[in-house]
């Protein structure tokens, strides 16, 4: 075989990750909008069925990172380092089971009513989830978008900033106002649940700015 047709092979090889990304970063986007339908939604058998639509997601991204690791250990070329390919699937992994945990703590707790300051929260995190399909919509070109995607990065750590500043607003909100025990625990679950999927965003974003920095 011809020197060519060889390269040619690993280049292929190589461009099978990026569909890979793609399809989990979507995924992830989709879990994002029924957790932002879950949070405005009051009808509790409603935020039942949510929950079970972000579990089917959660199967089906599980699905996708077990078939990154499977192309990792079968490819002699990759895109990125190995290790950072590694990483990057386990991180995007981590992001959709904290949607899932928010969303199963939402079903199960079954706060009296939607809250608007823990709907802006989820808003975030949806924004969170677009930003990551627009960052693996540009892997295949990553090293002519290095600066792109660098920003796109601080997008995220940006949104995460904001988050901080709602959920301390609420949390002392919930304190002072919330005369109901019960109902106070609820919401303070559930918000801390929010809050901890925003921050594993941003370590997402973090990891893979570290990806973008070896590229530049």
């Amino acid at each position: 075989m011809k020197l060519d047709n060889i390269l040619q092979l690993f280049v292929v090889k190589e461009k099978k990750f990026f569909p890979l990304f793609s399809d989990s970063a979507k995924n992830i986007l989709k879990a994002a909008d029924l957790l932002l339908q879950q949070a405005k939604e009051e009808d509790h058998d409603k935020r039942i069925v949510f929950a079970h639509r972000i579990k089917e997601c959660e199967t089906a991204g599980d699905t996708i990172t077990d078939k990154i690791i499977d192309e990792l250990l079968d490819s002699y070329v990759t895109p990125f380092d190995r290790d950072d390919i590694h990483e990057l699937a386990e991180s995007m992994d981590t992001f959709l089971d904290c949607i899932r945990d928010s969303s199963k703590k939402i079903s199960i707790y079954q706060p009296k009513a939607a809250s608007h300051k823990l709907i802006e929260i989820a808003e975030y995190i949806r924004k969170d989830a677009e930003i990551l399909v627009e960052i693996t919509d540009r892997f295949d070109n990553a090293r002519k978008l290095v600066k792109e995607l660098d920003a796109l990065c601080d997008d995220i750590k940006e949104t995460e900033h904001t988050v901080d500043d709602i959920y301390e607003s609420y949390m002392s909100n919930l304190f002072s106002q919330e005369q109901d025990a019960i109902e106070l625990v609820k919401k303070k679950n559930i918000a801390q649940a929010l809050e901890d999927t925003s921050d594993v965003a941003k370590s997402l974003s973090n990891t893979i700015r570290s990806i973008v920095v070896k590229l530049g």
